[in-house]
């Protein structure tokens, strides 16, 4: 596999990462495939092997399904791989409610209650990403 540096952070990450957008499946939006923690752990288990250890998630595949299936398929290892999510999909309603714009970014979110104790987080980055290792972690 062949690595790269990641702008100034110190990591190199393969030149190819594994989407999950298929883990976990349903009928809800943004809820594709129906792979399921067996078939996960497999293709998991391919793609580490291969050397591309960055998986690719988001907290709307399948509602967080997506990302605890995730969590499970990467259990005893998660020192082992890198994880990507997003913070642009709709997290309220109205015109500014999702997308990258400062706007859609400063909104002040709250975060699990496990995480944060309820307290208002200041970005919906930070949000998103402490929803994501919540469901990836509870697992791995």
């Amino acid at each position: 596999m062949e690595y790269r540096q990641l702008g100034g952070s110190g990591l190199q990450v393969p030149v190819l990462s594994f989407g999950t957008a298929t883990f976990a499946g349903g009928t809800g939006e943004r809820a594709w495939g129906n792979t399921q923690v067996a078939e996960a752990t497999r293709l998991v288990d391919i793609a580490v092997e291969a050397g591309a250890n960055l998986f690719d998630t988001a907290d709307v595949y399948s509602g967080g399904r997506s990302e605890e299936v995730l969590g499970e398929a990467i259990k005893g290892r998660r020192d082992r791989v890198l994880l990507a999510t997003k913070a642009t999909f709709r997290s309220e309603a109205g015109p500014n409610g999702l997308g990258s714009s400062r706007h859609h970014a400063d909104l002040p979110l709250l975060a699990p209650a496990e995480l944060q104790g309820a307290q208002p987080v200041p970005h919906a980055v930070k949000r998103t990403c402490a929803s994501c290792l919540s469901r990836i972690c509870s697992a791995a």
